[in-house]
């Protein structure tokens, strides 16, 4: 087994790892880097593997571990014929959000990834293990052919609401892993400190901020973070509220195919269609989907007399509508997602409007990656002949921290 880690090595994103056997090739994630928006042609930036633009039969598939962009958001840009292998719920995710905001994706060919259940593709056995992590639907692989055994760890956390999956792989680890490519996002994230806040303590802080508000809270948070979704969810009904989403989160929560997911249809859940969404779903002809998520829907001219007992998943989109139902009287917003996103200038609009109205800003968020701790007790679980870090900014700090390192260049293939 060979192997080459197109991208990742340096960084966190646009992960790409080519694994190739008997002549025989996988590769693991396709992500876009986080800086490609500094970029005119995304294309570009594929990485030079054979099979992407011309066909080759060696190429047997693409894996795809979560569906973050960082892990898939260049797929669209090979051939269609390529199989993408992806967990089935994570595809429809994709799928939903393509409806709405460009960095979704529909595969045409996918093989799909079920929880520790093997499948065969060429010389290579793949097993997916069910990780925790902000993305649903996200796994850990195991690649196995002639002989050697490569474990890839993808994205993962030890403190969301799937926490137990965590703890089942520390106890039932995959024995005799020849490689570990590990992530190591948190290191030299120094004030994020040796744990991570767990999504129980957010739902009380969520709480707290909810029954202390006078008017609506609104809330800045991904609707593909299904645990994110859950905890807010969770502390609205404990705090008597409300909570309004729109059709874009109201499909992504129904792509889950959860029950026990809200939805739009819940008691305690309400649909609002801002005028941008309505435009869309004029423009493209989405009127089954709206009419999926219709069951209780809430007009504009309803904001401000039901604001009090509302808490509203928040777009910058959705400063007009606000303004014009006259609901934002004692408002204040809580911002769920990653801080460095603040400094981008993307936050400058709605950051301007929220001083403007005098709505206070309140961080609740935890990460969606491991904590140094828990990033050593999986590499001790699991025990590694050579332990290959990846999707980090600091490789340079895992010979600190961990046993059996070798740290490798993008672009190098090695023999495992």
């Amino acid at each position: 087994m060979k192997v080459c880690i197109h991208r990742g090595t340096q960084q966190i994103g646009g992960t790409c790892i080519e694994i190739e056997a008997e002549g025989r090739r996988l590769v693991l994630d396709l992500g876009l880097p986080l800086d490609a928006e500094d970029f005119d042609d995304m294309e570009s930036l594929l990485p030079d593997v054979r099979g992407f633009k011309e066909p080759d039969d060696s190429l047997l598939g693409v894996l795809i571990s979560h569906p973050h962009q960082d892990h898939y958001g260049l797929t669209r840009y090979i051939r269609p014929e390529v199989p993408v292998l992806i967990g089935e719920k994570a595809k429809r995710i994709l799928a939903a959000a393509s409806l709405f905001t460009p960095s979704g994706v529909v595969f045409n060919e996918t093989i799909t990834l079920i929880d520790r259940e093997p499948l065969t593709l060429g010389p290579f056995t793949i097993t997916p293990y069910l990780v925790d992590h902000s993305a649903y639907d996200a796994y850990a692989l195991l690649v196995e052919a002639g002989g050697k055994r490569l474990f890839y760890s993808g994205d993962f956390r030890g403190h969301g609401r799937k926490r137990a999956l965590f703890d089942w792989l520390l106890r039932e680890p995959p024995p005799e892993i020849d490689v570990l490519l590990m992530e190591g996002t948190t290191l030299g994230r120094e004030d994020d400190g040796p744990t991570m806040p767990a999504e129980s303590e957010l739902e009380e802080m969520f709480l707290a901020r909810f029954r202390a508000t006078e008017g609506m809270a609104l809330v800045m948070a991904s609707a593909q973070n299904i645990d994110r979704m859950v905890t807010i969810f969770r502390a609205c009904k404990r705090s008597g509220r409300q909570l309004l989403i729109d059709l874009y989160a109201a499909e992504v929560l129904h792509a889950t195919g959860n029950p026990n997911i809200p939805q739009s249809f819940w008691e305690g859940v309400r649909l609002f269609v801002p005028h941008y969404q309505r435009v869309h779903v004029k423009n493209e002809e989405l009127f089954p989907t709206l009419v999926r998520h219709s069951s209780n829907r809430i007009f504009p001219e309803r904001l401000a007399e039901e604001a009090s007992k509302s808490v509203m998943l928040f777009r910058g989109g959705m400063r007009r509508d606000l303004e014009r139902a006259g609901c934002l009287s004692g408002a204040s917003l809580i911002y769920s997602l990653w801080e460095g996103y603040l400094a981008e200038d993307s936050a400058r609009p709605w950051r301007e409007w929220l001083e403007r109205h005098g709505i206070p800003m309140t961080i609740i968020h935890t990460s969606g990656h491991a904590s140094p701790a828990d990033l050593r007790r999986f590499a001790a679980a699991i025990a590694p002949r050579m332990l290959v870090p990846i999707h980090s900014f600091h490789t340079d700090r895992f010979p600190e921290l961990f046993d059996n390192v070798e740290r490798k260049t993008d672009g190098e293939w090695w023999g495992v």
